[in-house]
């Protein structure tokens, strides 16, 4: 008992450093959010960081006012109050903009081409005239907005369709990601001051796996205190191989633990490994508290992909976790937003991202429920110019209000994966005002 006792010491004390770092955080906001100063000032404080902070100083009378560019939108506390954050994301989107045309010409030449400024960028109707980056652009080139020795780290897509985008992530990245991911996992029940067991349906890491994917399930784990961690992909020699039997007997042997277990993974693995369990004649009782979080999509077994609500009740026959303890986690290395179904399994839009419908044919904006291409924007980034990326996924958006969960911004729903000839050209039309090789 004595080294379980210390491990889960450790845990907590690992987990309360993260609501420190938290309200640390919080701290910073309201004191740089008083009175600093009475004249007009521009500053960007350690730009060897990589933007780390922006932000301008006006006075009004006796009243000054702190715009915070990027930080002043990641650290709201209503984290979807869509409406409440317009003017805060226009204007964090005008300098993200501003950022990389200055620091990345192949970015600059791309908007020069199209015809666009951040000047252009006074409504929210107007996110549309930013210049949209298909997410395959980045499979074909590496465009960045600072050196590769000011970055934090350099991160790559899946790669499942045999090529990986490669995302640089600056170090003020973290300090507008960590408050966002705090408050959306507060929102949707994630953080727990329990420590828990972690099971992941997904690859350990590795020296050699700069995945995106497997970073962010990773980081999923420390939602609570983790006990153990049990992978269900492990590196054996120079690739990755699966062992779903292992973690079979690993939720067997977890039913009888006295803390919750939480099975995180991509929604694919989470199939074959109950259905594994079901061959094996295994069905387990989780303790209470127990949570599936599902990251990533079906990808390459798109052809085996079941609804969710067949994968729900498989998990709840197997494991003994029902729907109202599964969440559901949508976004992209170019776009690392969290986006968090609601009880009601939708994805509403937070106020730190937007999302556009697009035709397929002109790219141009559709109402609401009409089908089309996925845009997703965000200025969360400035080591990489994602502020608007294309997926290749089909989608559309729906009013908030008709959820009924309570969450009046729109939710978007996600139908699958579009015909790759579209987004090839408007890929290699990109491509083409770039030449070959790296853009800085």
């Amino acid at each position: 008992m004595r080294p379980l006792y210390w491990k889960v010491k450790l845990n907590c004390v690992e987990f309360c450093r993260y609501i420190q770092f938290y309200f640390f955080l919080r701290r910073i906001y309201n004191y740089i959010s008083g009175s600093l100063c009475a004249r007009q000032i521009r500053c960007i404080i350690n730009k060897d960081m990589g933007c780390f902070f922006d932000f301008t100083v006006m006075t009004a009378g006796k009243e000054q006012v702190l715009m915070v560019s990027r930080q002043r939108l990641f650290w709201r506390l209503r984290p979807y109050d869509v409406p409440g954050s317009d003017r805060a994301f226009l204007r964090a989107c005008r300098d993200n903009c501003a950022y990389h045309i200055r620091h990345c010409s192949g970015y600059a030449a791309i908007c020069a081409h199209l015809g666009f400024s951040p000047d252009q960028l006074r409504t929210m109707e107007d996110l549309a005239k930013i210049p949209v980056l298909p997410t395959l652009f980045f499979k074909r080139k590496i465009l960045f907005s600072m050196p590769r020795w000011r970055m934090a780290m350099e991160v790559t897509s899946s790669g499942t369709s045999g090529k990986f985008s490669r995302i640089g992530f600056d170090w003020g990245f973290f300090l507008a990601e960590a408050p966002m991911v705090v408050n959306l996992g507060f929102r949707h029940h994630l953080v727990s001051a329990k420590p828990a067991h972690c099971v992941i349906l997904g690859y350990k890491p590795h020296k050699s796996n700069r995945t995106g994917v497997t970073r962010t399930m990773f980081g999923l784990t420390h939602f609570s205190p983790p006990l153990s961690r049990t992978y269900a992909l492990r590196m054996v020699g120079n690739s990755y191989v699966p062992d779903l039997d292992q973690v079979a007997q690993a939720l067997k042997k977890l039913e009888h633990s006295h803390f919750p277990t939480r099975v995180i993974g991509f929604p694919s693995y989470l199939w074959f490994g109950l259905k594994r369990m079901e061959e094996l004649g295994l069905h387990v009782q989780l303790p209470r508290g127990s949570r599936i979080i599902l990251a990533g999509g079906w990808k390459q077994h798109a052809d085996q992909e079941v609804d969710k609500a067949t994968l729900y009740a498989l998990s709840e026959r197997t494991l003994g976790i029902g729907e109202d303890h599964i969440n559901e986690l949508f976004g992209a290395v170019e776009h690392p937003v969290f986006y968090n179904t609601c009880p009601r399994h939708h994805f509403h839009i937070p106020a730190y991202g937007r999302v556009i419908i697009r035709d397929p044919d002109t790219l141009e904006p559709l109402p609401m429920g009409r089908v089309g291409l996925i845009n997703l924007i965000s200025p969360l980034m400035t080591a990489t110019p994602t502020l608007s990326v294309m997926t290749d996924d089909l989608g559309y958006l729906t009013p908030g209000e008709t959820c009924g969960c309570g969450i009046r911004s729109p939710y978007l729903t996600i139908l699958g994966r579009v015909g790759m000839s579209g987004i090839q050209t408007c890929a290699a039309g990109a491509s083409e005002l770039l030449g070959k090789g790296e853009a800085f």
